[in-house]
């Protein structure tokens, strides 16, 4: 199977200020932008390299992350994602999917998550 690496997720408690910090901090660009009633995401890059950061703001999240409850994962993109969740579901590897995005994630042997997108979406 083949998959390409895309970008690594955060969650944070105020995105601007984040944005705001990778941009200052790290040279960053936000390069666009999502809103969804649940949250909004925001994907930067460094300008050198295709991987990305996705900074997640969940808009009912009031309390600062304890990061043994981290949400970070890594996401692959996928030319064919029906022949992808086919196979994943086959493994029985699927622990949650996301029909309003058209993702899924898939759990590693250690209960890691992995999302899997179309190689086109979030890259």
């Amino acid at each position: 199977m083949e998959s390409k690496i895309l970008h690594t997720n955060i969650n944070v408690l105020d995105v601007d200020r984040s944005v705001a910090f990778y941009r200052e901090a790290l040279g960053l660009t936000e390069l666009h932008r999502f809103d969804i009633p649940t949250a909004t995401m925001v994907f930067m890059g460094d300008g050198a390299t295709a991987h990305q950061l996705e900074i997640t703001c969940l808009k009912d999240r009031k309390e600062p992350y304890d990061l043994s409850d981290n949400e970070i994962h890594l996401a692959f993109g996928v030319p064919d994602l029906a022949a992808a969740k086919a196979k994943h579901a086959e493994m029985g590897v699927i622990c949650f999917e996301n029909p309003m995005m058209g993702i899924y994630f898939i759990a590693d042997p250690d209960g890691y998550w992995n999302e899997i997108l179309p190689a086109n979406m979030g890259g």
